[in-house]
């Protein structure tokens, strides 16, 4: 709770210093929901993986690629502390064990809620779920759409930013990398 107080001072400080009234009607309670909101959008800092995860690992002996597409995420620049927002695609090729579906989307809106650039969120995703499958190789490409150049700088509202991970089976086994590719339509 003295977390969310001080953030809340320090909105009231930011508000006053770009020349509001933070007294005013529609700001009164801003501080407060400010420093909220942010700590809400950086929850991922208080999570770990084991307890994402929460033992949600099964045996198994499909050996075949497993994708989930499409994971929503939002996500904060920490160049900018604007947002990014997309989806993320996930397969890998497990080797003994499987990992319970919600778990890949719980992993990525664990690493997507700290204070991010794309290129290594995208890495985090992809080495959590290798540690806890274990498994042969492991891909996950991230598509997002970046408010940092939407809003300000270039101001280019269409361009979407593309990023991919490719670990064991997935580098080094082109038609690996290509099934998961032409699955996920990239």
């Amino acid at each position: 709770m003295s977390n969310t107080i001080e953030l809340a001072d320090h909105y009231h400080s930011l508000l006053e210093l770009v020349g509001e009234n933070p007294q005013r009607d529609g700001l009164k309670d801003t501080p407060q929901r400010a420093a909220k909101a942010m700590e809400y959008m950086t929850h991922g800092y208080h999570q770990n993986l084991n307890e994402v995860v929460n033992d949600a690992i099964f045996e198994s002996e499909n050996d075949q690629m497993v994708i989930i597409k499409d994971i929503e995420l939002y996500s904060m620049c920490e160049h900018h502390l604007l947002p990014f927002v997309g989806k993320c695609h996930i397969a890998y090729l497990p080797a003994g064990k499987v990992i319970g579906l919600s778990k890949m989307a719980r992993i990525t809106d664990m690493y997507s809620r700290r204070l991010q650039i794309q290129e290594n969120l995208t890495e985090q995703i992809a080495s959590a779920i290798e540690k806890v499958t274990g498994a042969r190789g492991v891909g996950v490409i991230i598509e997002a759409k970046h408010f940092c150049m939407m809003m300000r700088g270039v101001e280019k509202q269409n361009s979407v930013m593309k990023t991919s991970m490719m670990l064991g089976t997935f580098r080094t086994d082109h038609r690996t990398r290509a099934e998961f590719l032409t699955l996920v339509g990239s």
